[in-house]
């Protein structure tokens, strides 16, 4: 990647930098006629007032005003519009070829999913017993519970703020959907869950819409009301607990082919050059799993817009086009009910590091997806069944899309940051990969891999994809994050709520 500037695509209108440009400096062929910050972007020709703007190839803006070459190219000069984006309704894109089979050592569960983790989980039912779950998971915290079992990573709970009167029809399902995700994940080996009593989010109706009670080991379902109060439901749960350790302590990994895994997309505090390094690489990541038979999960619905139309390209079927679709359409509709826009993201951190639309956003965040054919389209917290590139319909704001991809039953994440995200969610290890070198370096306790060397010029996407594939494998079979060893993700469960709190 020789120069300051670099152009992504033959034809685009601007070049992004990827150092500093003074302002007289010549880059990509103009002289800079101000400065241009590393991740941002330089015209490389005149534009009239209401042209489009295009980097990847695709149109990420229109000049609000007149732009001549050498300018810097942001906020102050291209604005949103409406613009048609043909998805086309071939036949999709072509299926990668399989690659030679890897394993990991996991978790193997009664039901066939893997784990990459092995906790015990508390589940609150609704807010008013999130006090209640906590005093029982404050009971097991601290290096006794693994010195006298080594085998658990721990007690969690998952603690909604809603759940006492839900908006009927797919608010009250979301939660439901989420809170029994949490209970029976691959990553969860029994759970204890505890309600008020007096709820509309009632246990008795999840249990039975989500056959909880067919979850090995058996489960226990408390109500404080029932049990006679506070204490005597933490005694409950806290017992309960007990008797679930020694037998979670019991398990133990076995090799398991990396088919088993389910990988989360996400990125978090993007810049300009996350779109070019992190995003593509993990994208490079995610067709190695696929090719392996496994499973990866795009979600962040605002944060694929503007961009849809090359996802609905590689959809395996109609349905899946017409589901993404869909799902594009409501979200259209969502926001005007709301006097919102797409375009509220990107974030003030996203605009600092260079993104200046939600289409040129959403262009860098799909590279996450690869280049694997769109095999299915999921609610949030819907159950992920299906092998290969996944989407799921979630929020972009990161815990709440976060929670329904684990809800969903991924089990390891790639969370791409060029900002400096460091977030976590357990039970699901998030390997945090940097967008740009000096990124890395300042924050490199916290950041699990570098894919500023892409930047760097000494390594390409395919080979940074392949050590974040190999580092999904190593994280999967147990080695630590990041996150993991600074105790980050017991605070950033958020299920996504759906209209008015009564």
């Amino acid at each position: 990647m020789p120069g300051d500037a670099l152009v992504l695509r033959e034809g685009d209108d601007v070049a992004v930098a990827r150092r500093p440009i003074r302002a007289g400096a010549a880059a990509s062929g103009v002289t800079a006629r101000q400065d241009i910050p590393p991740g941002h972007k330089l015209a490389l020709r005149d534009l009239p007032a209401g042209s489009p703007v295009r980097k990847y190839g695709q149109v990420i803006g229109f000049a609000s005003v007149p732009i001549a070459a050498g300018d810097h190219v942001h906020v102050h000069n291209v604005e949103v519009r409406d613009f048609d984006r043909e998805s086309g309704s071939g036949p999709g894109a072509p299926p990668l070829a399989p690659a030679r089979p890897r394993t990991f050592m996991g978790y193997r569960r009664p039901d066939g999913r893997v784990g990459t983790r092995n906790y015990v989980a508390v589940v609150s039912s609704v807010n008013c017993s999130a006090s209640v779950a906590q005093l029982v998971r404050d009971r097991f915290r601290g290096p006794e519970l693994r010195r006298e079992f080594p085998n658990v990573d721990g007690v969690a709970v998952f603690a909604p703020k809603g759940g006492c009167i839900e908006q009927p029809g797919e608010p009250k399902a979301i939660l439901r959907r989420t809170l029994a995700g949490f209970a029976r994940h691959p990553n969860v080996f029994g759970f204890v869950m505890i309600g008020l009593g007096c709820e509309g989010n009632r246990i008795d109706l999840l249990r039975q819409e989500h056959r909880l009670d067919g979850a090995e080991p058996a489960p226990a379902f408390l109500s404080i009301q029932e049990q006679g109060g506070t204490l005597r439901t933490v005694e409950a749960a806290a017992e309960a607990v007990r008797r679930l350790l020694p037998q979670a302590d019991a398990q133990r990994r076995t090799p398991q082919p990396s088919s088993r895994l389910v990988l989360a997309l996400n990125c978090g505090g993007s810049d300009g050059h996350s779109g070019i390094t992190a995003n593509p690489a993990l994208g490079a990541a995610s067709d190695e799993l696929v090719r392996q038979g496994g499973t990866s999960v795009l979600a962040e619905t605002p944060e694929v817009y503007g961009a849809e139309h090359l996802l609905a390209r590689r959809a395996v079927s109609r349905e899946v086009r017409e589901g993404l679709a869909a799902v594009i359409r409501w979200w259209e509709e969502h926001l005007r009910t709301h006097g919102a826009s797409f375009d509220n993201n990107p974030s003030p951190g996203n605009r600092e590091g260079g993104l200046t639309t939600i289409y040129e956003k959403s262009l860098g965040a799909v590279a996450k997806g690869g280049q694997a054919p769109l095999a299915a389209v999921y609610r949030y917290a819907e159950p992920v069944t299906s092998p290969g590139l996944c989407f799921m319909d979630t929020p972009g704001y990161d815990p709440v899309s976060m929670t329904g991809l684990a809800a969903g039953g991924c089990t390891v994440a790639g969370f791409t940051t060029g900002r400096g995200s460091v977030f976590g969610l357990t039970p699901v290890p998030c390997i945090r990969i940097a967008s740009h070198t000096a990124l890395y370096r300042r924050m490199e306790g916290d950041l699990d891999l570098n894919a500023g060397t892409i930047l760097d010029g000494t390594e390409t996407v395919e080979e940074v994809g392949r050590r974040i594939f190999e580092k999904v494998l190593a994280v999967a079979g147990g080695e630590r994050t990041k996150g993991e060893l600074a105790g980050v993700g017991g605070e950033e469960f958020a299920p996504w709520t759906l209209g008015p709190t009564f």
